[in-house]
């Protein structure tokens, strides 16, 4: 009769997880398992748009690095760099990537309305929208087996904007500008890549 009272008592000492415990433990599970599968998410987006934020910076510098020398050579007055809308020579709104025109300048009023050709940007592309030439399987420029790729997809935004002094007056000898180059990937949302800088009259 004693031995049976400790066996008894021995085995309700004896304790497993409740349900809610269970429950607990799942939902915490959970929550880390949707984190991590999240990172990767992100991880995934951004290495599958890796190369066109590449191209998107470039083509946003390039455009930047145009305005200031076109400013630094004197090839176009100071009121010239501006937006077409104020008397400039820039194209307002978002523009397809024209390859540049006579003056050499990206998102001007005379981009070339023809073929691009090979010299202005390493392949001919159709119509007058720039292209690159990337590396093929082989991961190696120059060779046959390399992809030219047309940049439809991208649209690219010059907008310039007065600088005011401290005094509240237009600074006249001053204009900001931003470049902003966007694109659209099939099932993707659309990604820009923006570049802001400022343009002395002094150079």
């Amino acid at each position: 009769m004693t031995h049976k009272r400790k066996f008894a008592r021995k085995r309700g000492g004896e304790g497993g997880f409740s349900l809610l415990e269970v429950m607990i433990a799942i939902v915490v599970m959970t929550t880390g398992l949707l984190a991590v599968i999240a990172s990767f998410a992100t991880a995934v987006v951004s290495t599958a748009s890796a190369q066109e934020d590449l191209i998107a910076r470039h083509k946003a510098l390039d455009a930047m690095e145009s305005i200031y020398t076109a400013r630094n050579s004197q090839q176009q007055p100071f009121a010239a760099i501006n937006n077409v809308a104020n008397g400039g020579i820039f194209l307002s709104g978002p523009q397809p990537l024209y390859c540049a025109g006579a003056d050499g300048i990206v998102g001007t009023v005379d981009d070339v309305t023809g073929p691009c050709t090979a010299a202005d940007t390493g392949a001919a592309c159709p119509g007058n929208i720039e292209c690159l030439v990337l590396p093929g399987p082989d991961g190696i420029l120059g060779t046959a087996d390399d992809v030219t790729q047309s940049l439809s997809n991208f649209t690219r935004t010059i907008t310039f904007n007065q600088v005011y002094l401290a005094s509240g007056a237009v600074n006249s000898n001053l204009i900001a500008v931003t470049v902003a180059v966007t694109y659209q990937k099939p099932g993707w949302p659309a990604r820009t890549y923006s570049v802001n800088g400022l343009v002395s009259s002094y150079h």
